[in-house]
């Protein structure tokens, strides 16, 4: 494995996230869906950031809730906002198309540094929705280890969710480069000691990713 200087520490992992990084962002069908059904733009990602640590999503998300539980809750948290939404058709936004230029960077990575999918997820019996296609497990597959909230019942942004992944690669975070698309999920990273790249575009977040290993990822 190739281990690239971050200050004193060597860098030995990049750690990722999936949906927004591999695939296009869940944002984007959100809004399409809100324009659909006469809400406000971005009201459900603002729903999700109330209370966010203990919302439906939250709970979904640590397997802490069904699928039937969640859309009721949900639903009400959507109502007590203001608006009408089915909380089904909502997690059925989140599957977006996957980039190939990530995926590509992922293949070559993987063959030079220990690496890691970090990914707030649902669980197969909470979502029936949320399996995944051929492309996508085949990109799964590329990675050391898959970290899945449903099923360590914990998530990002709690600091144990990153020291999990962390222990499973057997490296300290300062040995760690993380790309996220959200800032929120960011920050805990780099609190720990992690280099991070806030993914905008899949050209600007490899370009800060070359920058950061020190070298092209080919």
């Amino acid at each position: 494995m190739t281990e690239v200087m971050n200050g004193k520490y060597k860098i030995r992992a990049v750690l990722w996230d999936f949906g927004g990084v591999f695939t296009t962002s869940p944002f984007e069908a959100f809004n399409h869906y809100e324009m659909a059904h006469d809400l406000p733009e971005n009201f459900i990602r603002q729903l999700n950031s109330k209370n966010s640590d203990s919302n439906a999503w939250a709970q979904l998300e640590r397997n802490e809730v069904s699928l039937s539980e969640f859309c009721k809750a949900f639903e009400e948290e959507a109502r007590n906002s203001g608006g009408h939404l089915d909380g089904a058709e909502v997690l059925d936004c989140i599957h977006g198309q996957l980039r190939e230029e990530m995926v590509g960077a992922l293949r070559s990575i993987s063959r030079q540094y220990k690496t890691a999918c970090l990914t707030n997820n649902f669980s197969q019996s909470a979502n029936s929705t949320n399996s995944d296609t051929t492309a996508t497990k085949e990109v799964m597959e590329m990675f050391d280890i898959i970290v899945e909230s449903s099923k360590v019942g914990c998530r990002k942004p709690e600091l144990a969710f990153y020291q999990t992944a962390c222990d499973m690669l057997e490296v300290s975070p300062n040995e760690a480069i993380f790309l996220d698309d959200l800032g929120v999920n960011l920050k805990p990273a780099k609190t720990m000691g992690m280099q991070t790249i806030k993914v905008v575009t899949p050209t600007q977040a490899l370009k800060e990713l070359e920058t950061c290993l020190g070298h092209d990822i080919s």
